[in-house]
């Protein structure tokens, strides 16, 4: 497709249009205010650039949801009338909402510009960043610590932007693999590092609960970009501090 004379929104408008097609959709019911969902819908799970767009994605419907959470309980031999279940599908309705809201969320917005020009070429870690997010296999929770580390190369974050960029891909179904190189890519990508390095470890209900029902293992995932990945000391040195723990 040309690009050349065409407006932002007249290439995401294109854009969304042929994702709706090749999913079937009815394109023409599409409202303008809605574009974005077929397009983050259709969009490479790795690639964190159409958070950015300024056309927010479609809000949840909390009363279709009620509903179906109300025929999934009387699905499970339930009675969806007794008094501790009555309000139950508007709370799940709710609290699923919250639990993805990192689809909906707008980078540039979670950045703010916190963007400031620093000199520096040493190492900047933060630690221990705690994460909450939902295994997209069993809809069932994993938890953990995530530990982000990258080299400046004349611009660095505000510190608590890492913590909020964890929350943004965290509140989402995810896989733990995909969660820690989206982290590591934006944060290359938006300050421009010179290496960035993501470790995360958590521990997934879906194999503490069910399944295996193994209730020490944790899964550890690391993600290594630019010098980390090129320069075996500064990675070993990354990995080094970020799994040493407090005296």
């Amino acid at each position: 497709m040309a690009l050349a004379g065409l407006t932002n929104l007249e290439v995401l408008r294109s854009a969304t249009t042929n994702g709706a097609r090749a999913m079937g959709r009815d394109v023409g019911a599409l409202a303008p205010g809605k574009l974005a969902d077929v397009l983050i819908l259709d969009a490479d799970p790795l690639d964190f650039r159409h958070l950015t767009c300024r056309v927010r994605p479609m809000e949840p419907n909390l009363g279709k949801i009620e509903g179906l959470v109300r025929q999934l309980l009387i699905e499970l031999g339930e009675d969806a009338n007794r008094e501790g279940l009555l309000k139950t599908p508007s709370r799940v309705a709710k609290a699923l909402a919250f639990l993805t809201h990192g689809y909906r969320a707008d980078m540039r917005a979670v950045i703010n510009q916190a963007l400031f020009t620093q000199t520096t070429g040493g190492m900047v870690i933060v630690k221990d960043i705690e994460l909450y997010s939902m295994c997209e296999h069993h809809l069932l929770p994993f938890y953990g610590r995530c530990h982000i580390g990258y080299i400046p190369d004349g611009k660095v974050f505000g510190v608590s932007k890492l913590a909020r960029l964890v929350d943004v891909f965290a509140r989402r179904l995810q896989l733990q693999e995909r969660l820690t190189e989206q982290i590591s890519q934006v944060v290359m990508e938006e300050v421009g590092a010179r290496g960035v390095g993501v470790m995360i470890e958590a521990r997934h209900l879906c194999m503490m609960m069910r399944g295996v029902e193994k209730q020490n293992s944790t899964m550890v995932t690391s993600s290594v970009l630019g010098v980390f990945r090129e320069n075996l000391a500064t990675r070993e040195e990354f990995l080094g501090l970020a799994c040493r723990r407090a005296a």
